[in-house]
């Protein structure tokens, strides 16, 4: 993926973390509820910021990245509790949580500057 949108990079590798992570703690079948919505909201916030480059109008454009922005808090709330839990190692932990905080302060930036011109 190649291009110039730091934010549409940026969740993109995101999830391709979580696709491995989950490939990675899968060993059977008592973790899996939490790691298919690890899976899912961890690849929505990508597909959310996609939806909202695509976007017809501003209005849409920020829905989608609140969705976007909405779906990385719920990301960084569940590999807190693989952490806490112990199923996920800190130093792991810790590396994909500053990356979804980072998508935050993206997200946060862009709309709070497209709310301003609205």
């Amino acid at each position: 993926m190649k291009g110039n949108n730091i934010v549409q990079e940026k969740a993109f590798k995101f999830g391709v973390r979580i696709v491995k992570l989950y490939r990675y703690l899968y060993k059977g079948p008592n973790l899996l509820p939490l790691l298919n919505q690890i899976l899912g909201c961890g690849t929505a916030i990508g597909a959310n910021i996609e939806e909202a480059i695509g976007s017809v109008s501003k209005k849409e454009f920020i829905v989608k990245m609140q969705i976007a922005y909405k779906e990385a808090r719920e990301t960084r709330y569940r590999l807190k509790l693989l952490m806490e839990s112990g199923e996920m190692d800190l130093k792991l932990g810790n590396s994909i949580i500053h990356d979804c905080e980072e998508l935050f302060k993206i997200m946060t930036t862009i709309l709070n500057t497209s709310r301003q011109y609205t």
